[in-house]
């Protein structure tokens, strides 16, 4: 009995030590497609199976310490396999979506996958809308049939479905189809082996390709695979491999610009991407990127910083020929604009203060109040994860307020963009960030729909030139790193600090609000006063027609009308004329002012006259005397005795209301303010000096105003 036992111990010591070698020497086995390129293909010369994926998993197990075992069965038959248990991994240019991840675990993104419309070298195909009543190619079951189907109906093409790559492109050089679709690396790389395919329009990013393990199984290999990519992204050895297989084609690098200079639009406070620095000069990871694109690409732009959503209002306008602001990449936006190439991942991060302890979930948000800023991405995913974590919300227009709020403890904890959060930290916000962020989208290079393609095509190409030699990563680390990209930064902590960085800046503010107030007043008191005196005029038409000025102008806000003038009319003389006719904001600035005050300055003439009794009209007229002469000599001056402190009201309006011209990107003594406020993040400190210097100028004006009137008297 005892030898069997013996010789049954000692069966089971053999296998488990045989199970522990095997474990520790196992093989990974890895699958991947078979016909992708430059993903995973043969070469031509060898027969060796070589690509992105290929180069990509060998490294990142050359740095695990892994032995792998890579077959290429095909996309399908390695999902199956992937799926059956019998392989470990699979890397395959595989999508990641929401269906897929009921499935498998994934890894990070390693690569963003793009579809792009392609055709025959001769043939320039530039919109979808060239498409109406053609045959489009597309291989059947991938992102590009999806995408295809989707707009079908919108652009009227036709779609011709194909199982394989091969009988695609053969149906294409034949003239079966006028074009295809398919995934842009795929695309590029046929163009770069010699293909006759052209690409003349922007490719349409569907997401991103992950390594994939069965769900549930072989955690430890997406943790290493996660963890060698964040570092050969970090050591430039990432864009080696990709560099290697997706190089620029001569015919892409032969994009040439059409106009000697660009007007770029841009955003004027959203640090990182766009912001004054301590030198009064705007940087930013957008500014330098372009700057580096215009460069690399050798084309001219010139960038006006007018706040994101002048900018947009510009584009749209045709008034800049692009724009680049950390703008979000959105279905409703691609309705207006044609995007580039996604250049930022976008995620939106959770902050609190750096000394909250109790928060470190989504969960740990109940009964809490977030808050977000109005109209952004990070506003959306709040609002729709509410019900779910049981948290309030509060809305706002601005970072800085928004800021504030978390000190005073009127918020418990906000959602803003990741990079945003990180600068703000950066500069000294004492913010932590305690949960992993959320992906809320992309930020792309936006045209006009339509326009001016090559500007998107010198973008796209000069982008994948900064990503491969790594100046892209360089520019952004430069303000996400851990050091302050200003290196002449100034100590803006104190108020003196402030005022002694920014005097020029914020002198120069003034000047552009005060010249507003005194144009546009002067402007709308001799119109006002044109029209005060049509409203007592013993013409009925001229009466008819100033009460119908008067009320037009009254019922439409200022900012919308300041906005109409600024768009609205260079839109319409585009529509009558066929040429843009853009108008310069301060012009447009004046004249929405004077509209607004004289409409106000018009009832304050004929309250004015109208204070004066009637009797004394009806007396100088028994005599004899004109009505002409009898406003001049007897009503008016008694009038302007009494509508002089009126009207030195509403000068003092018309100064507060170049506040709201900031909407058509005119930099006013405020939005000088707010430019300040996004470098510095001292919103309390700016805002006040800002109170102050409005509080001088009106207590100026209205001791010039009693002074006026005692001499009156």
């Amino acid at each position: 009995m005892k030898k069997k036992f013996f010789i049954l111990l000692t069966f089971f010591w053999s296998l488990f030590s045989a199970i522990s070698v095997n474990a520790d020497d196992k093989t990974i086995k890895i699958v991947s497609d078979s016909t992708y390129a430059p993903f995973e293909f043969q070469d031509s010369a060898t027969k060796d199976y070589i690509g992105i994926d290929v180069d990509l998993m060998q490294t990142i197990a050359d740095m695990n310490g892994w032995k792998i075992d890579q077959t290429f069965p095909g996309f399908q038959a390695a999902l199956d396999k992937l799926g059956a248990g019998q392989a470990d991994g699979m890397i395959a240019g595989m999508s990641i979506n929401d269906e897929r991840k009921k499935v498998f675990d994934f890894s990070d993104p390693y690569y963003q996958s793009a579809i792009v419309i392609a055709t025959k070298g001769n043939t320039k195909v530039s919109s979808y809308d060239e498409l109406k009543g053609k045959t489009v190619g597309v291989k059947n079951g991938t992102g590009s049939q999806k995408f295809l189907s989707e707009h079908e109906k919108e652009y009227g093409y036709k779609i011709k479905t194909f199982d394989e790559g091969a009988q695609m492109f053969d149906s294409l050089k034949i003239g079966d189809v006028i074009a295809v679709m398919d995934d842009a690396p795929v695309l590029e790389y046929a163009i770069n082996q010699g293909q006759d395919l052209a690409i003349n329009m922007t490719s349409e990013p569907v997401g991103n390709y992950g390594f994939a393990v069965k769900k549930g199984t072989h955690p430890e290999l997406i943790a290493g695979f996660n963890k060698a990519l964040k570092t050969l992204k970090e050591n430039g050895g990432y864009e080696t491999i990709i560099a290697k297989y997706t190089a620029s084609n001569e015919k892409t690098e032969a994009i040439k610009p059409v106009k000697s200079d660009y007007k770029i639009a841009s955003d004027s406070l959203f640090a990182p991407f766009e912001f004054q620095n301590s030198n009064k000069k705007y940087v930013g990871i957008d500014v330098d990127l372009l700057n580096a694109i215009t460069k690399t690409q050798k084309f001219n732009v010139t960038m006006n910083f007018v706040g994101f959503q002048t900018a947009v209002d510009q584009t749209q306008a045709g008034q800049a020929d692009g724009m680049i602001a950390g703008m979000s990449i959105t279905d409703e936006r691609r309705k207006v604009f044609d995007f580039s190439d996604p250049y930022f991942t976008a995620n939106a991060t959770i902050a609190v203060k750096d000394t909250t302890k109790d928060i470190t979930s989504y969960k740990d948000l109940k009964g809490k109040t977030i808050g977000v800023k109005n109209g952004t991405a990070s506003q959306e995913f709040i609002e729709k994860n509410k019900e779910k974590y049981g948290y309030k919300i509060k809305v706002f227009d601005a970072a800085d307020t928004m800021y504030e709020s978390l000190n005073t403890g009127s918020i418990h904890a906000f959602m803003d963009d990741e990079p945003v959060v990180k600068y703000a930290i950066l500069q000294g916000k004492k913010f932590a960030t305690p949960i992993e962020p959320e992906k809320i989208g992309e930020y792309g290079f936006a045209v006009k729909k339509g326009e001016n393609p090559e500007l998107i095509a010198m973008f796209n190409v000069g982008l994948a030139k900064l990503k491969t030699n790594g100046d892209y990563d360089k520019i952004v680390a430069k303000y996400m790193g851990d050091t302050d990209s200003d290196n002449n930064k100034v100590d803006e902590s104190t108020m003196l600090g402030i005022i002694k960085n920014n005097w020029e800046q914020l002198a120069k503010g003034l000047g552009y609000t005060l010249s507003l107030t005194m144009i546009s007043f002067i402007l709308a008191l001799i119109i006002g006063i044109i029209f005060g005196l049509f409203s007592v005029s013993p013409s009925k038409f001229l009466r008819g027609f100033t009460k119908v000025y008067v009320d037009l102008v009254r019922g439409v806000p200022l900012m919308v009308l300041a906005i109409f003038i600024f768009y609205g009319i260079p839109n319409l003389l585009e529509s009558l004329t066929g040429h843009t006719s853009p108008l310069n904001d301060f012009a447009a600035g004046v004249i929405a002012l004077t509209l607004n005050a004289s409409a106000y300055i018009a009832e304050i003439v004929r309250g004015g006259v109208n204070s004066v009794p009637i009797g004394q009209m009806e007396a100088s007229r028994s005599l004899g005397v004109s009505y002409v002469k009898t406003m001049q000599r007897v009503i008016l001056p008694q009038a302007v005795k009494i509508t002089i402190p009126s009207l030195v009201n509403q000068f003092i309006i018309s100064l507060k209301d170049t506040t709201i011209i900031s909407a058509i990107g005119l930099i006013e003594l405020l939005q000088t303010g707010k430019i300040i406020v996004a470098r510095n993040f001292q919103s309390f400190k700016v805002y006040g000096l800002i109170a102050i210097i409005y509080l001088i100028v009106i207590l100026a004006l209205t001791i010039f105003a009693r002074r006026l009137e005692r001499n009156m008297k």
